[in-house]
């Protein structure tokens, strides 16, 4: 039934328009996301390339294979929520709440001798699995309604902008390989995103597309000319430019992956590591939060008014075990996607058949081995400037979903405050190991260090206790949720003051404009 506040719903949940149309509005749906699903792969792939030793093969090759299985998980995802889980029209994709995580299971496994690339993306998928099984019983279970309680904005907004903030390090370095390209890419996603979106839906849907589009264009241009050089096989000392478009993998690329091995396990069969697990753990609960916020709007936007408790369970429940796949096929984890939720909004289509249709093109593409390959060519100055454009904007949501909260309370600020502070600075500690003797400051023999701590744990608490303490310290998302969850339900505070309100009643925005639907 048509929700009576989005009167103009073109298409509801349960219609089915003519197939043709059908198939034209689910590839917009898939434009729509394929800037930042791509984008994962091609931030997380060279760090995970380099976290062993030179491997044999090509760089661009396994970024291929990254693009491609990362589809291809996005698509049976997409397919088993809008089918089983919630049954809205809701896309899934890789979330950038599990990035700094990732990171810290990337930077941990490059520090261990005899890591290859291919052990790292087994521990990955492990921590992945492990973390899918949490949601699955959060879902299945009907925990969603009580955490949802305890997990104010207080404690969510920091640990969302830790995502961003946390990943400073590895924006200007990338970037700074060619300052001028990845300037261009960071002005051209300003231009589109923030400039002509006010003009024209072109640059509204797709400003981080159209940026990638232009600049790697141009560079392929100047690669073609010789202004950007390649490798020169008679100069072995001599590197190919940054900014140069390799193709080779294009055509080394399959046209379809059908093999097996290929698709299931492609990186091996997962290895499960404790602190891993317990890394990822704060990027799910921050992509529970988040889905469970998309689900009312997305409700909303399709006409079909409130979404009831079960059918959150049941979607949080379909979505970890859509990340549990992700595990299998060789992705990374997925939540749903409040950009798609905004072209429902736009178009005034809220069928799931759409998205159904949608999520079988994401697969398509995962089997299509070219598309991958396209995807990876993109050179490594322009992923840079996305960084510099994307996750000071992650950080900035963290905000956003803080104000929800009354930031006129000394509570309030305290807790956020606090939790952010630590969550930038307990990693800091850990990671200086012994700075506090080599500083002078104290002397070690009065001032145990860092691995002195974590020693002392293992040998007299609990043996591996210290590697799960070392990942929760030096995740700062981890840190964060954990003192913002104490000091927020600890300390007396107001549902409203804490914004926490009922589910019945939600703010909705497409566009420019935000919309308050009051519950039956």
């Amino acid at each position: 039934m048509t929700d009576p506040a989005r009167p103009g719903v073109i298409y509801g949940l349960d219609d089915k328009p003519p197939f043709g149309r059908a198939v034209l509005l689910a590839i917009q749906h898939t434009l729509t996301m394929f800037g930042a699903t791509v984008s994962i792969p091609l931030l997380f792939g060279p760090a995970i390339w380099e976290s062993g030793p030179p491997a044999a093969g090509d760089q661009q090759v396994f970024i291929a294979g990254l693009i491609s299985a990362v589809m291809l998980c996005s698509g049976i995802a997409t397919f088993l929520q809008s089918t089983f889980g919630t049954r809205l029209p809701i896309i899934q994709g890789v979330s950038f709440s599990f990035i700094a995580a990732f990171f810290f299971i990337i930077n941990q496994r490059a520090e261990v001798a005899g890591n290859t690339h291919l052990m790292t993306l087994q521990y990955i998928a492990g921590a992945v699995i492990l973390g899918a099984a949490v949601e699955m019983v959060v879902g299945f279970s009907g925990l969603m309604g009580w955490l949802r309680r305890v997990l104010s904005p207080v404690v969510i907004g920091p640990v969302i902008m830790l995502i961003g903030l946390a990943l400073f390090q590895h924006g200007a370095p990338k970037a700074g390989t060619h300052w001028p390209v990845a300037g261009l890419t960071i002005f051209l996603v300003i231009l589109f995103s923030l400039v002509l979106a006010r003009r024209g839906r072109l640059f509204r849907l797709f400003p981080i597309l159209l940026a990638i589009v232009v600049v790697v264009t141009l560079c392929w241009i100047l690669t073609v000319t010789g202004v950007f050089p390649g490798d020169d096989p008679a100069t072995p000392d001599f590197d190919a430019h940054p900014a140069y478009v390799n193709l080779s993998a294009v055509h080394a690329a399959s046209w379809v992956r059908v093999n097996p091995v290929d698709v299931v396990f492609p990186w091996g069969m997962p290895r499960f590591n404790l602190a891993f697990f317990v890394a990822v753990l704060a990027g799910y609960l921050a992509s529970m939060v988040e889905s469970f916020g998309d689900y009312h709007a997305c409700s909303h936007m399709a006409g079909g008014g409130d979404p009831t408790p079960k059918q959150i369970s049941r979607g949080i429940g379909f979505e970890g075990l859509g990340c549990a796949l992700t595990g299998v096929f060789g992705g990374f984890s997925s939540t749903s996607y409040s950009e798609n939720i905004g072209v429902v909004g736009i178009t005034r289509v809220g069928s799931r058949y759409v998205v159904q249709i949608a999520a079988v093109i994401l697969i398509l593409l995962g089997l299509f081995g070219k598309f991958g390959a396209i995807s990876a060519a993109i050179p490594g100055p322009v992923v840079g400037g996305l960084y510099c454009a994307l996750f000071g904007l992650i950080a900035a949501v963290g905000v956003q979903q803080l104000a929800k909260a009354d930031l006129h309370s000394d509570r309030n600020l305290f807790i956020a405050g606090f939790s952010l502070f630590m969550g930038l600075s307990v990693p800091a500690w850990f990671l200086s190991v012994d700075a506090p003797a080599q500083a002078g400051q104290i002397k070690a023999t009065y001032y145990p260090t860092v691995e002195g701590w974590l020693t002392w744990i293992g040998t007299h608490w609990s043996p591996g206790a210290e590697g799960i303490i070392e990942a929760i310290g030096k995740n700062g998302m981890a840190v964060a949720a954990i003192i913002g969850l104490l000091l927020d339900n600890l300390i007396p505070g107001t549902h409203a003051e804490r914004g926490i309100h009922p589910p019945s009643t939600i703010a909705i925005g497409a566009g420019d404009e935000t919309e308050v639907i009051e519950g039956a």
